[in-house]
């Protein structure tokens, strides 16, 4: 294989038109520079230079050899400068994975400041559920993620995760039901109504925060109606089919035919981190994504 260090050696020579102007430039002998093209002409198996007078010029295996040299030394420095830019965290791309509300309430303000700062980098955002990222971040198809953690919880092995904001669960009852008279409801007041299920009685974070709370207040939830997302679950509850808890990010949207309550006794709390791996914390562009997301979750 040919060597480039060599190559360029070679081409100090042919552009100088001398080994001593070529030594002269490059802080060598004029013989360790005639080695380095001897040592050039070995691998390449034919000459390279030839002598004309007092001169020297080169052969069309010299030439060929120069001209590459020439884009090599062209394509060498763009290289360093795409690395220096990933290493400033000005290029590049990072791969974003976010759940539904978050994606709502934090990631369009976290994204705009990001893209203003470092309009370089590109972002690759998809919605995820959020217990999903670890495995994303683990088999290396996200680089930062939106996911919900206990507060005791420690994050997976070589992930660091970053606290954005603790988001409580409100009731939401249809306008005119007897306990919007309240200001603040103990859970255990719904035990008798019947619930729509906003989580479609699925397995999750928030599902489980939902069973887990309410169980603490002694009751199971008797659900009379599924479904699947924040907004349609409100609009079952306007209708008078029942009454659900929502997390405060879930309710940007508050349909006019509900209230909301505060809850207590206990009051289910989600906490929203910002995770993404170790190996990862030196790319200053991770961490001004973080950063940005902890803006937005400070105004949300």
């Amino acid at each position: 294989m040919l060597d480039v260090r060599r190559m360029q050696v070679l081409r100090a020579v042919v552009t100088t038109g001398s080994i001593t102007a070529a030594a002269t430039n490059l802080g060598y002998t004029p013989s360790a520079i005639s080695q380095q093209v001897a040592g050039l002409e070995k691998q390449a198996g034919l000459p390279l230079l030839e002598r004309v007078g007092r001169g020297i010029r080169p052969t069309a295996a010299g030439r060929l050899l120069t001209e590459h040299a020439a884009r090599l030394s062209e394509q060498l420095a763009e290289a360093e400068s795409a690395l220096s830019a990933l290493r400033n965290g000005c290029a590049g791309t990072l791969r974003v994975r976010y759940f539904a509300t978050a994606g709502a309430a934090l990631v369009p303000p976290a994204v705009a400041q990001f893209r203003a700062e470092r309009s370089g980098v590109e972002l690759d955002l998809k919605l995820t559920e959020p217990t999903d990222p670890f495995e994303e971040l683990a088999a290396g198809r996200a680089d930062v993620a939106i996911t919900v953690l206990e507060p005791d919880q420690p994050a997976p092995e070589g992930v660091i995760a970053r606290h954005l904001l603790a988001d409580p669960f409100f009731a939401v009852l249809p306008r005119g039901h007897a306990l919007s008279r309240k200001r603040v409801l103990d859970l255990g007041e719904l035990a008798d109504e019947p619930w729509i299920d906003a989580d479609c009685g699925s397995t999750g974070a928030c599902a489980d925060r939902v069973r887990n709370a309410c169980a603490g207040a002694g009751f199971t939830p008797k659900v009379a109606v599924e479904s699947d997302d924040y907004a349609t679950a409100q609009g079952f509850v306007a209708a008078g089919l029942g009454v659900t808890i929502i997390p405060r990010l879930g309710l940007g949207y508050a349909h006019p035919g509900v209230v909301l309550r505060k809850v207590r006794n206990p009051e289910p709390v989600r906490h929203i981190h910002v995770v993404y791996r170790e190996d990862a914390a030196w790319n200053p562009a991770v961490l001004a994504l973080a950063e940005a997301l902890e803006k937005a979750a400070r105004a949300s």
